[in-house]
Parts: structure tokens; sequence; C-alpha cells
């Protein structure tokens, strides 16, 4: 059974599920933050890791595998969530490598009524420094209701960058001054902070989140 971080109330009318990025665990300081912000939005977040990073905990050092190999892992954490009695309208979603793990199952949980929507924290389009080696074959026709938050300055793809991309048209980006791919700002040059950025985010997923589920 998976193993789930929750913030929020269990009560909320849409639970948003997140996955971790490639290096950091599911209670990095970023991750929390997201959560809390989301929860103090209204929502239920839960969190979880793949087995991968889990090992960690124990004294195993594994390297972060091919993102999709761990598509089976995010699939069943979906049913795992809903084992525990977690109803209602689901919208999974993570940071880079996990968003872009939900990303790749989103389309099957969508057509089975499963989920509602993605969210996306940071997109890896491309691995730093690699900008002709795009992960962004599958976003051409998604087709599940999909929001991406992207830092101006994402050394994983910047706005001039994805800008040339094919993206579907269901995919919404909505890009966060001077951001990295953690999505904070340099204050003394942007005049937000990653709290204001946060804040942000979790506002425009509320105001989505009512527009695609009815």
């Amino acid at each position: 059974m998976t193993t789930f971080l929750f913030d929020g109330d269990d009560t909320a009318p849409i639970t948003i599920l997140l996955a971790h990025g490639a290096g950091a665990s599911m209670d990095s300081p970023s991750m929390t933050a997201a959560a809390k912000a989301l929860a103090a939005a209204g929502f239920q977040v839960a969190r979880f890791e793949f087995h991968y990073m889990a090992a960690r905990r124990y004294g195993h050092r594994k390297p972060p595998p091919r993102a999709e190999t761990v598509n089976p892992e995010y699939v069943k954490a979906i049913a795992d969530l809903r084992a525990k009695g977690v109803s209602g309208p689901l919208i999974i979603g993570g940071k880079s490598m996990g968003g872009r793990v939900a990303s790749m199952v989103a389309d099957e949980m969508f057509a089975k009524g499963e989920i509602s929507g993605l969210i996306c924290l940071g997109y890896p389009f491309h691995p730093p420094a690699k900008p002709e080696q795009l992960r962004t074959k599958h976003l051409a026709g998604l087709k599940t209701p999909t929001l991406i938050f992207q830092g101006t300055r994402d050394e994983f793809g910047t706005q001039d960058e994805v800008a040339g991309y094919v993206l579907s048209e269901g995919i919404e980006i909505h890009w966060l001054e001077d951001g990295d791919h953690d999505l904070k700002p340099r204050k003394s040059i942007s005049g937000f902070s990653t709290a204001d950025h946060l804040k942000t985010l979790a506002e425009a997923v509320k105001a989505w989140s009512g527009r695609i589920v009815s």
C-alpha cells in the first residue's frame, strides 16, 4: 500500500495527488510548502513517493529511474488513495519528474473518469543545457485539462523556449516571474517571495479547478 502525507481537510471538495521530483523526497521543503499552500486554498492534498525514493529512507541510495518506468506506481497510488476512502474529484500532478510521470498516465486515467485534471509544478521540458532533448511529444495530444506552473528562468524550459513547443490546447501555462525550477524567485530582483508565488499558484489552481470540475 502506498504511504501518503496528507494536508488540508478530508472533507475538501477536491483532492490533489502530488509526486516528488527526481532528487528530493515528498517531504522536501518545496513540496511541503506547495502542499500547505494548496491546502490553505481549500484542497485536500496527498503526497506520495516512488519506490526508489522511499528506499532512500532505509539507506538504499538508488538513482532516479527512467520516468516512464514508474508510471505503474503512479497508477497504483491513485488506486490506493481511493482504497483509503478518498472520493470525489481528483487532480493528479507533481513536481518536475513527478508531474511528468503524472502527465504520462493522465489521459488513461482521465478517459476512465478517475481524474479531473493535471497540474505540473516546474515541468522538465528538457534536461538542463540540453534543449534539443525534448520531453514534450505526449503533451501535443494530451486530452486531460492541464495547468503547468513554470518559473520564467527555469533551466528545464524557459518562457522563450516553451513558446515554440507544440502543446495541446488543453494545457494552460502559468508563468511565475523570475522563478527557478523550484518556482523560487529572487526577491531582490523580482520583488516576489516564494510564498507570494505559492499563493498565486494555489489561487490559480482553485480558479482553474472550478472551471474543469463540474
